[in-house]
């Protein structure tokens, strides 16, 4: 036998008077209950298999106090062009803003939307607006304006046509969108034979709590309290608790890995001297690299202090000019101390690995790593930022060779981007010789180039004072965490989609 409390045979009941289907809101009204017991019976009413919960995703759309006032007295660019009619088609822009009553800061607003619009055209020479035509309908952003000014709210599904004038308005601040779920209450079968055959349960003249408070504790009232049973096996709505971005998480895990490989970080500013970016990196002073399309060069100011790094800058100068005692000819060109201390935003993270072998601090055999924000005048598409990320290694010791240097690009590729294959390509940079190219691939996802590699020139090490050889590398982590996430758009990893972020989890 099926055993009902008062509010759900309440609720039952209503649900049955008002056709069989009745929203919550209804039933609130209906029933003279507060929203909370009325769907905590509805859930327990669905358990028992009486009612059926239906839920209508809808939106919310409501005014700002902005959208408020413009409902009211048209939108600046109306009331504009109504001034600019009312002078025969044609007025001067201070005259027509000051006649429709515009302050200052909405006149160029309202200019603006006039042109987009179309509705008029512009003479910057003399200032003038002209109408398009003498009769300029409502748009339906207008309309829609209006409708909401009179019901405040509108809670239905919009038709297509007006959703760009929704879409309109939200970009201009004048309204909001915010989801709305409506629950319906449908009787089944089971319901109505329930109300008939049903026996009511009385309930106990205690009040019923849902949770204990301190009051009910010490003043020891919770002994006579009636707890509210729960069904704790019942659905809940996801919560979605606080958590790392997924990038952030993968570049600790690199820098775990790399620790954990007895590799020591380096860091450093993102504000560097040309000198660590290009001069000791043996790239000449009027390579293309360096020109203000390929780099960001600090304004204010605009040099920076070398004198700590005299004799480095000594060395460095030398060679570039005639080899020193390198075993190179050198560039053969006059070097500048001005163009050394110019100030930039780093190009790449290898200026860092150049400090480390400047710093006479360096331990030979010993392993660094750093991971750089780096910034260059890119075009940002899918596979390129003007702002990224670079891990940059170096590994300093005596017995070094180029089959070092293709194991442990392979090793890390394969560990931390995930590749199931790799391979190499000679290449060319001015600090490394011989320099190769790394590429992954990932079944699946294709081939990716990750960045360039190679031993060290004597032009790189020994005006910094190391005699050892050095193996280098610098990739971009942005692209290794693309293949290990299996995303296609290098923009999707600064991405603020909640959706994405919630439930991306990189194995």
């Amino acid at each position: 036998m099926i055993e009902l409390r008062a509010q759900e045979r309440k609720i039952l009941s209503a649900t049955q008077q008002l056709g069989g289907k009745a929203s919550v809101e209804q039933l609130i009204e209906e029933c003279n209950l507060p929203d909370a017991a009325i769907m905590r019976n509805a859930l327990t009413l669905q358990e028992k298999n009486l009612v059926t919960i239906h839920a209508q995703h809808q939106r919310l759309i409501k005014l700002t106090a902005e959208g408020e006032q413009y409902a009211q007295n048209g939108l600046p660019e109306r009331r504009l062009i109504q001034a600019v009619a009312k002078s025969g088609g044609a007025a001067e822009l201070p005259k027509a803003a000051a006649q429709a009553g515009l302050p200052s800061q909405f006149v160029q607003i309202a200019l603006g939307w006039v042109i987009r619009k179309k509705w008029a055209t512009y003479n910057s020479q003399t200032n003038t607006i002209t109408l398009a035509n003498k009769q300029i309908p409502e748009g339906s952003d207008e309309k829609l304006l209006k409708s909401l000014g009179k019901k405040q709210a509108a809670q239905e599904e919009l038709p297509p046509d007006l959703q760009l004038a929704v879409d309109m308005l939200k970009k201009r601040k004048l309204l909001t969108v915010e989801p709305k779920t409506k629950r319906i209450l449908q009787i089944t079968p089971e319901g109505k034979k329930a109300l008939k055959k049903a026996v009511t349960v009385q309930e106990a003249p205690v009040a019923t709590v849902t949770q204990l408070t301190p009051e009910l504790i010490i003043t020891g009232k919770w002994r006579e309290a009636k707890l509210q049973k729960y069904n704790i096996e019942a659905p809940v709505a996801k919560t979605w608790p606080g958590k790392k971005h997924p990038y952030l998480s993968f570049l600790d895990e690199v820098r775990a890995k790399l620790v954990q490989l007895g590799f020591k970080e380096m860091t450093g500013t993102s504000v560097e001297l040309s000198f660590f970016n290009f001069d000791a990196l043996y790239t000449p002073q009027d390579h293309p690299a360096r020109e203000a399309s390929d780099i960001y060069y600090i304004k204010d100011p605009q040099y920076g202090d070398i004198s700590r790094h005299q004799t480095a800058v000594e060395n460095v100068k030398q060679t570039h000019e005639n080899g020193w005692v390198t075993g190179s000819t050198g560039w053969g060109y006059k070097y500048s101390f001005e163009v050394a201390k110019r100030l930039i935003l780093r190009g790449h993270g290898t200026c860092l690995s150049a400090r480390t072998l400047e710093s006479g601090n360096l331990e030979i055999p010993s392993r660094h790593f750093s991971i750089a924000r780096v910034y260059r005048p890119e075009i940002t598409d899918k596979t390129h930022l003007s702002e990224f990320n670079q891990v940059e290694g170096i590994i300093v010791d005596q017995n070094l060779t180029l089959k070092d240097l293709l194991g442990v690009l392979g090793k890390f590729a394969m560990e931390i981007a995930g590749a199931d294959k790799v391979r190499f390509k000679p290449d060319y940079f001015p600090f490394t010789e011989p320099s190769v190219e790394l590429s992954a691939y990932k079944e699946g996802y294709g081939w990716v180039e990750f960045g360039g590699s190679g031993i060290f020139r004597p032009e790189v090490t020994l005006p910094l004072g190391v005699k050892a050889p050095v193996i280098a590398w610098g990739l971009g982590v942005d692209r290794l965490f693309m293949m290990r996430a299996g995303i296609d758009d290098i923009r999707m990893i600064f991405s603020q989609d909640l959706d994405w972020l919630r439930k991306k989890q990189v194995t």
